[in-house]
């Protein structure tokens, strides 16, 4: 009897574990973290389909791209990142962000297989699911569709190049883990380098206008943490798109688990209850990407700095990361 088939469809990615030191060991490779989009690449009945992590669709958005994996088999599902790449050729979400049609070239990252012409391979060992993406997909594609290519070096050498380059950071695969869809098991890993992470933006300081500062948190254990506010990073226009997409989204109830706060602390961080008065509360349903100079002892971030918005990213999975 022939296997049986298995019809291409959106598979929740597998996703990475934070974790602030990474294996040592043969049976782990390296890879940089990329600075951009997952996608999940379909082609089903002759047609290719490209679907943020969150199942969102990005053919409009992203057609070069669609265009590019048209040779795919039939019936195949892979996984892989949209990125941009500056000047100089390094990723940039920034550009991303702000990607046109005819501003910039996009590429197409790709890192796994998950359905191979109909056949199922998720439950082969990664080494495995590397070699039939190297044989049997890749040189079928044009430049635009690329190996994310693994960095062959030692773990210290890897992190001295990816901060030196100011790059995000680095993630390890064990080459003896099947593909596990919406699982964090470990089997797949990511560190921070650079200090920049996703945070819950659930609430802004009035301004003249529009609003002064965004207030943002992570969760820990279910509960939505206060972490800082940020009123860098906004051009006059982004702010007036941001006080847009605030309307709806009021809630008289401040969603934060540690606030008030006793005091503000030493560098003004802290929300105290006085401080909140200025304040207005949102649902915390948006996710933006920031970068900062540290973390205090108080667990409040110092000189944030708003990047952009991040759609394709779930509020409830943002999690407090510590870069190295």
């Amino acid at each position: 009897m022939s296997p049986t088939k298995t019809k291409a469809a959106f598979v929740e990615p597998m996703l990475l574990l934070a974790t602030d030191k990474l294996p040592e060991d043969p049976a782990w490779v390296y890879e940089l973290k990329l600075d951009g989009y997952r996608a999940i690449g379909i082609k089903a009945n002759g047609k290719v389909s490209l679907r943020s992590r969150n199942d969102k669709d990005f053919n409009r958005k992203y057609s070069s791209v669609v265009n590019a994996l048209a040779a795919l088999p039939d019936d195949t599902v892979i996984d892989a990142e949209i990125v941009a790449l500056d000047e100089s050729g390094r990723p940039s979400f920034n550009a991303l962000q702000n990607y046109g049609p005819s501003s910039m070239q996009i590429f197409y990252y790709v890192f796994d297989v998950l359905v191979l012409a109909g056949r199922d391979v998720m439950a082969q060992l990664l080494a495995k699911r590397r070699s039939l993406l190297r044989s049997e997909i890749l040189p079928n594609l044009n430049d635009r569709v690329r190996e994310c290519p693994e960095l062959n070096a030692s773990l210290s050498d890897v992190i001295h190049a990816v901060r030196v380059q100011g790059l995000e950071g680095v993630v390890a695969k064990n080459l003896n883990s099947s593909y596990e869809p919406e699982r964090r098991s470990g089997a797949w890993r990511k560190m921070r380098i650079n200090k920049g992470q996703e945070f819950v933006i659930a609430g802004y300081t009035v301004g003249a206008k529009y609003f002064d500062a965004v207030i943002f948190g992570y969760y820990d254990q279910g509960k939505l943490l206060y972490a800082g506010r940020a009123r860098n990073g906004f051009t006059p226009l982004l702010r007036e798109q941001l006080q847009k997409r605030f309307v709806g989204m009021e809630i008289s109830s401040c969603p934060f688990a540690n606030l008030p706060e006793e005091k503000s602390g030493r560098w003004g961080l802290g929300l105290t209850a006085e401080k909140m008065k200025d304040c207005r509360w949102l649902r915390p349903e948006l996710v933006g990407r920031f970068e900062y100079v540290e973390w205090t002892p108080g667990g409040h971030l110092r000189h944030s700095r708003f990047i952009a918005l991040r759609e394709d990213v779930v509020a409830t999975d943002v999690r407090r990361e510590v870069a190295v």
